[in-house]
């Protein structure tokens, strides 16, 4: 069991990632993570405005993984998720997809207990998930960002039970991450979602498998995630991937693909308000004919 603490995090994601740790395929690795505002909200007073910008989005990390080979990929299993008995969220004006509505900064503290954020009275069920999670990027890629090493992709299927493929540029992979909610909607539309700080239990793999951006596999479907700074493109970038993805595990011809992926391939949002916004396809896997196994 390697046990990575909150204190050894990182920025950004680029080629010069230096490791504070390092796991064999098939190890354990706990992150312990700071929230995505590096802690520095305590109360509802504390509004985004006065927090230091420099130490937002830390990811803990990055674990070299031992046989991760740039053109392969480094498969993360989620085993778990612990969050903290408290979350924020916070608005500013000019932030989310609503930011030119927002008048003054606002902070939120949330209880966390008994498997619900409570929030205003209401009790909503806690669904804890990883917002940034990445490897080495070819170029400085700050954590705030998501691209196709990962990042700040703000997808709420990265959670206990899934796993998560990154396309490996670097040699080790470096993995690391953070931004840990306790819940959070597709879209992320106040610029935040229930930050938290937590822990998060994963297994580590490598495969022989050549990949362009992350994919997120469940237990009935392989999801591929896609950023981009045009909204259009990325959606027209991820049915591209998801066309592709269809037609290599089919056999069927582009077109006959094509076809198929208007009849049972979901496109959905997974954010939309950091640098890039994150789209994701989804292909259920009834529909691959069995014949597709990630090794």
């Amino acid at each position: 069991m390697i046990v990575v603490p909150k204190e050894k995090h990182v920025y950004s994601f680029g080629p010069n990632m230096k490791e504070v740790a390092r796991a064999k395929p098939g190890d354990i690795v706990i992150f312990e993570t700071l929230d995505a505002l590096g802690g520095q909200i305590k109360t509802e007073n504390d509004t985004i405005e006065k927090i230091d910008f420099s130490r937002v989005n830390p990811a803990t990390g990055p674990v070299y993984v031992e046989g991760a080979k740039r053109g392969m990929a480094l498969k993360v299993k989620v085993l778990d998720i612990e969050v903290a008995d408290r979350g924020v969220i916070v608005t500013a004006p000019g932030a989310g997809v609503l930011g030119d509505k927002v008048r003054e900064p606002k902070t939120k503290v949330c209880e966390i207990r008994d498997g619900f954020v409570h929030f205003n009275g209401l009790r909503i069920p806690i669904k804890p998930m990883i917002g940034v999670i990445g490897v080495a990027s070819e170029e400085e890629i700050p954590t705030g960002t998501p691209g196709k090493h990962g990042g700040n992709m703000d997808t709420n299927l990265i959670t206990i039970g899934s796993t998560v493929y990154f396309p490996v540029f670097k040699d080790g992979a470096y993995l690391a991450l953070g931004d840990l909610h306790a819940v959070m909607a597709d879209g992320e539309v106040c610029v935040s979602a229930c930050e938290v700080s937590g822990r998060v239990t994963v297994k580590v793999d490598v495969v022989d498998w050549k990949i362009e951006w992350p994919i997120v596999e469940t237990s009935e479907a392989y999801y591929i995630l896609v950023s981009h700074e045009n909204l259009e493109e990325a959606i027209r970038e991820a049915v591209n991937q998801g066309v592709k993805f269809i037609m290599e595990r089919t056999g069927l011809s582009w077109d006959e693909a094509y076809m198929l992926a208007s009849l049972v391939m979901d496109v959905q949002i997974s954010q939309l308000v950091d640098p890039k916004k994150t789209i994701r396809v989804k292909i259920p896997k009834i529909f691959l004919g069995g014949t597709f196994r990630v090794e």
